[in-house]
């Protein structure tokens, strides 16, 4: 039996690799490994961990000149883990027929140093926000196969030169499942989307807040709030024990997305997700008083386009906007399409699982 190592660095990044993998399994007698450059425990019993990994008190969101992020993995021992994982990388060569990086290029990296045939999967990179830079697309180009989050961003790779691919965005697969939220009678029913990352917990107040506030000012809204693997559950009670209750749904998270109104979301992936589902966003300003909102957040903007609105961080005017968002249906209708438009259409985990097995039996 082939085994294929697949390298991710970041939550989302993880939960993708692990539906590609669940594809390529389906073809094929395959072994699926999971070497986490961020994060810990992100694997399952198909998809075992290997490799060094440890918790950063950044969660991997060190890019775009994060000075102070990136300062706190170094105290951390951010250097000590990444010479670890290298050591790891460069010593699987003889275990694994092909690699898998699943992220930026720094996953890609990692991938190639196994020496085997390397797929790259590329989840944070697209011309809408941020293209492939000159070293980005020189490292791409040692990959067997490329595949982008967009054909907007594959088209502008072709034409430097990089053959990458676009036959469909992973993330609109995630959302697939029979499985549904019970919302009970509720007429307006409010996602919450706390995140994976350990500030998932503080956010988690934040949204659940503002939800309260909305459900004062819009008859039969309900909120439920995403609570992601690897979060402890207990550390949520609190919150969603408040007046009125919030529900917590701690499985797929396609079933939360499939019957609601909206989603209000300080998160990553789940955002995109929610966007690619037809589900307008909602994100918070919770840098007001500076020039300019969290990178995070002008990135995550400039991705979805009119599909997200970043409204005021005090809880009050948020839910003002929230409130006229959701009375507002035309608005919520664009929002809507632009979100189908920028994420893509689904299908790309069964296309890069081909890929993948194609290339692992031409390296057996």
């Amino acid at each position: 039996m082939s085994r294929i190592l697949f390298v991710t660095n970041g939550h989302g990044e993880a939960s993708i690799a692990k539906r590609i993998a669940r594809e390529a399994r389906a073809l094929a007698a395959l072994a699926t490994d999971h070497f986490a450059l961020v994060g810990r425990g992100l694997g399952d019993a198909s998809f075992n961990d290997v490799g060094p990994q440890a918790v950063m008190p950044s969660g991997g969101l060190v890019a775009m000149g994060n000075v102070r992020a990136f300062a706190a993995d170094v105290r951390a021992g951010f250097f000590g883990l990444a010479g670890r994982q290298v050591g790891f990388a460069i010593g699987a060569r003889d275990r694994y027929a092909a690699a898998v990086a699943v992220g930026d290029v720094y996953a890609l990296l990692f991938a190639l140093l196994t020496g085997r045939p390397v797929v790259y999967v590329g989840t944070a990179k697209s011309v809408y926000v941020a293209p492939y830079g000159a070293v980005e697309r020189r490292v791409l180009r040692r990959a067997k196969r490329i595949f982008v989050r967009d054909a907007a961003t594959a088209a502008a790779l072709r034409a430097r030169g990089v053959p990458a691919e676009a036959p469909g965005n992973v993330i609109a697969d995630l959302l697939e499942t029979p499985e549904r939220v019970d919302w009970q009678a509720a007429t307006q029913r409010i996602a919450l989307l706390p995140g994976s990352r350990e500030r998932a917990y503080a956010d988690a107040g934040r949204l659940a807040d503002v939800a309260r506030r909305v459900a004062r000012r819009v008859p039969g809204a309900v909120a439920v709030m995403s609570i992601a693997p690897g979060l402890d559950p207990a550390r949520f009670a609190p919150v969603l024990a408040g007046d009125p209750p919030i529900g917590g749904w701690s499985g797929d998270f396609g079933a939360l997305l499939a019957d609601a109104t909206i989603a209000l979301g300080q998160a990553g992936t789940a955002n995109e997700a929610a966007a690619a589902c037809g589900i307008p966003v909602v994100a918070f300003d919770i840098d007001e008083g500076r020039r300019k909102p969290a990178w995070y957040r002008m990135r995550q903007a400039g991705l979805l386009g009119d599909a997200l609105a970043v409204v005021p961080g005090d809880p009050e005017a948020a839910a003002d906007a929230v409130a006229a968002l959701i009375g507002d249906e035309a608005r919520r209708a664009r929002m809507a399409q632009a979100g189908r438009e920028r994420m893509g259409q689904r299908g790309g985990a069964a296309a890069i699982a081909r890929a993948i097995v194609a290339l692992a039996a031409g390296a057996a």
